[in-house]
């Protein structure tokens, strides 16, 4: 990813957040020598002194095949992100721009389908997504359907050696069009528009 020293993002705890955050993500490999991507939610974990991200695909998506033939890969994961209009700024020259955020993790995949690693990795998505809810489910299914259900997935476990972070927030104008920039994005009845200026305000910490 082209990152210019403006927008890098070398913070491990701002990437793990945005991360946890924004986990629905593209995972990109070669598949027959030609590019494949599956999109689905991955969750990272730590594991001794390795970070790994966790997921699965469906048994009759090809990806969990060319994956063991081919584990490296890139997983996207992106946020919030808006068109930026140069009347937005208080300084000139301006043109248009599109703001957003990325990070980019790059690992080797490693395929399984045994029940028991399979089991864990269900009830730790599950813990994961409905934890926040104020009625999560518990994830009880009786045994003979989720025997069943298990059977049609094939978990996914990539051992991330390195991240790309990239969070294009006008750090390169002047501190007045960041402000203006982000009174403008707050004032339009656009929820992405509203969300961006959230992140970027948080970021940049702009009070």
């Amino acid at each position: 990813m082209y990152v210019p020293k403006s927008f890098e993002v070398t913070d491990e705890a701002a990437l793990h957040e945005f991360i946890a955050v924004h986990s629905f993500a593209a995972l990109v490999s070669n598949g027959d020598g030609e590019l494949f991507a599956t999109h689905l939610p991955l969750i990272m974990r730590r594991v001794d002194s390795r970070r790994i991200l966790l997921g699965h695909v469906a048994r009759a998506n090809p990806h969990w095949r060319y994956l063991a033939g081919n584990p490296r890969v890139l997983a996207i994961f992106t946020g919030p992100h808006s068109y930026i209009s140069p009347t937005w700024y208080a300084t000139e020259p301006a043109v248009p721009t599109w703001n957003y955020a990325a990070a980019h993790v790059y690992g080797t995949a490693r395929v399984f389908d045994d029940a028991r690693s399979l089991s864990r990795l269900l009830d730790e998505l599950i813990a994961n997504y409905e934890g926040p809810l104020p009625n999560p489910w518990s994830g009880e299914l009786p045994a003979e359907f989720k025997s069943k259900l298990m059977k049609a997935i094939v978990g996914i476990e990539i051992s991330v050696e390195r991240i790309e972070g990239k969070f294009k927030f006008g750090q390169n104008r002047p501190l007045e069009d960041q402000r203006s920039m982000l009174s403008n994005l707050e004032a339009r009845e656009d929820r992405a528009a509203n969300d961006f200026a959230t992140l970027v305000r948080r970021f940049l910490q702009l009070a």
